[in-house]
């Protein structure tokens, strides 16, 4: 969602190259949420004997979460005072505050499943070794495909359609985010085994 700032750093400096500094400022603090998130539970996959009730706690946190984000639509002021030379600290703030890392966990701890492996030294160095690793590459796959979507809208905006477009179509994307935790939440639950 921090993409209308990479447009706006771009049009105040009338400047391409502002538009692709803010967009790699917004991916960084993206990216530092997302482990931020996903590295301790990378430190929870350890307790394999009690997987599927993280697995479920986890979904029933983003359910929760989402919900939350659906009855309380105020957005959060504290990111309104981050100023826009720091878009690395927003997006990391913003990707925080609206459970983008928490997002992830379900998914990511479906793809670190350990009940169906060796109850015995193997799986512990299996995931001794692996879940960080698979923590990152999760965090760097969803921070890749958010700065794709994001700057393609930055640019189609900025190079072709403009500001007055913009506000004149923009509409409220923190309801299609909250339900959208609510989905993966409730997609993650169903596949819980």
């Amino acid at each position: 969602m921090g993409w209308p700032l990479a447009v706006s750093a771009a049009l105040m400096d009338r400047s391409r190259a502002s538009l692709g500094k803010a967009l790699l400022a917004l991916a960084a603090g993206h990216l530092l949420a997302m482990a931020a998130v996903l590295f301790p539970f990378s430190v929870l996959t350890l307790l394999a004997a009690w997987q599927r009730e993280i697995q479920i706690g986890a979904a029933l946190l983003v359910i929760g979460f989402g919900v939350f984000l659906l009855i309380y639509r105020r957005h959060p002021r504290f990111l309104a005072r981050v100023p826009p030379t720091r878009l690395a600290l927003w997006s990391f703030l913003a990707a925080m505050a609206h459970g983008a890392g928490l997002m992830l966990v379900p998914i990511y701890l479906g793809i670190c499943r350990t009940i169906e492996t060796d109850a015995g030294h193997a799986a512990a160095d299996a995931l001794m070794t692996g879940t960080a690793g698979i923590a990152a590459l999760v965090a760097l796959v969803h921070t890749a495909a958010m700065t794709v979507s994001g700057g393609a809208l930055a640019v189609i905006i900025y190079r072709w359609l403009g500001l007055k477009f913009l506000s004149k179509t923009w509409f409220n994307l923190d309801l299609v985010w909250a339900a959208s935790l609510v989905l993966v939440g409730g997609i993650s639950l169903f596949f819980v085994h």
